[in-house]
């Protein structure tokens, strides 16, 4: 064992790199010897973090996608094989990402690595088998959906839950000052996704459902730091919008309604109180498969948390411009769709308890170091 404590993390994506560098900078505070390396990102690499890999070249989406790219995976695979097997860490940390990370979890297992998984799998929605992997391979699972738990009761599985992550987050951002936008009429947000696949597919219909509201409305559309502002002006030329290249958090805290991509933004959009319409479209094969293999009867987070429809949800076929202009119409001030949905994000964030949940999370890791 080195001399000074060492951990491994292994993210492959933007929302991952979030909550490993939230957890890492909580867990400097227990262990400020503490070394950490990492496949990640910007949040990482500023907590210090010594990035291997960057998130950049492993962020693949969706069935076919995944395919088409089966042979940078498995180069990738046998990299941190190879990496891992050289400096030998104390402890592994697999970061959500689970058809990658499941597999590394069995592989450094076998080779005398300890494992912890942060960000359960979404075991409960499809390829329940995957529990079986956790079960041998997996010293401690740490969930974030207050849901997951029992699930894992079945199977025997300890796991913890400590709260949801993006509660710290979102107190972090509202502790800072900020410039706001400044416009003259209320915000309608579109929050079109992180990858440029999910900008092809649902920003048009997203614009031209907006056009509707741009007399009463500022339209203005979240960019992501990983798409070039200029993606996003090919789309909105023809189109009265602001782009926003600052925090999502600065729209969102600011944002009247919103037109959201379905993900993490869509319990962000609801933890900052802001009514939405969810959307989503993929391809057709894409879509056909998850529907034949995923077992779940909502795609946001808030619905899935409160397991009801608090949100609308327009998938595929529903994700039309109509629908998505009457949706928003039902959410604009003084209408009862907005006040039953601002009534049950109150219910959403009991259920996800209150913030340090990082604290609580890396102070648990942490006694793996030393058992």
């Amino acid at each position: 064992m080195q001399q000074n404590p060492y951990v491994y993390i292994v993210c492959g994506e933007a929302s991952g790199d979030l909550h490993a560098a939230n957890l890492v900078a909580a867990w400097k505070t227990l262990q400020p010897q503490i070394t950490f390396k990492a496949w990640g990102g910007e949040r990482l690499s500023a907590q210090g973090v010594h990035l291997e890999q960057h998130i950049s070249a492993m962020s693949f989406m969706g069935f076919i996608e995944v395919v088409q790219n089966l042979g940078t995976i498995r180069r990738q695979f046998k990299q941190l094989q190879q990496s891992l097997l050289a400096q030998k860490p104390d402890l592994l940390v697999l970061v959500d990402y689970p058809g990658f990370n499941l597999r590394m979890a069995k592989w450094a297992h076998e080779h005398g690595i300890k494992v912890l998984y942060y960000i359960s799998p979404t075991v409960w929605a499809w390829k329940q088998n995957r529990v079986y992997t956790i079960q041998k391979y997996v010293t401690k699972m740490y969930c974030i959906l207050p849901f997951e738990p029992s699930f894992y009761d079945k199977f025997g599985i300890e796991v913890s839950y400590f709260g949801h992550p993006l509660q710290d987050e979102i107190k972090r951002y509202k502790n800072t000052e900020r410039s706001p936008l400044q416009f003259d009429k209320p915000i309608l947000a579109l929050l079109p996704g992180s990858r440029r696949q999910e900008l092809a597919q649902k920003l048009p219909l997203m614009l031209a459902a907006a056009a509707k509201f741009q007399e009463t409305h500022q339209i203005v559309v979240a960019c992501a730091n990983t798409i070039p502002k200029s993606v996003y002006e090919s789309y909105c030329n023809a189109h009265h919008v602001f782009l926003s290249s600052t925090h999502t958090y600065d729209l969102l805290s600011q944002a009247q309604l919103a037109l959201v991509t379905s993900g993490t933004a869509t319990l962000e959009t609801a933890l900052f109180g802001v009514p939405q319409v969810v959307c989503y479209k993929g391809s057709a094969l894409s879509i056909w498969l998850a529907r034949k293999l995923v077992k779940i009867k909502y795609i946001s987070l808030v619905n899935l948390i409160l397991n009801r429809s608090a949100v609308p949800e327009l998938i595929q076929e529903e994700c039309t411009i109509e629908n998505m202009q009457l949706a928003l119409t039902e959410l604009l001030p003084g209408q009862q769709q907005r006040a039953a949905q601002l009534a049950s994000y109150e219910q959403l964030q009991n259920l996800l308890k209150q913030s340090g949940v990082s604290e609580r999370i890396a102070n648990s890791m942490n006694s793996y170091l030393v058992s």
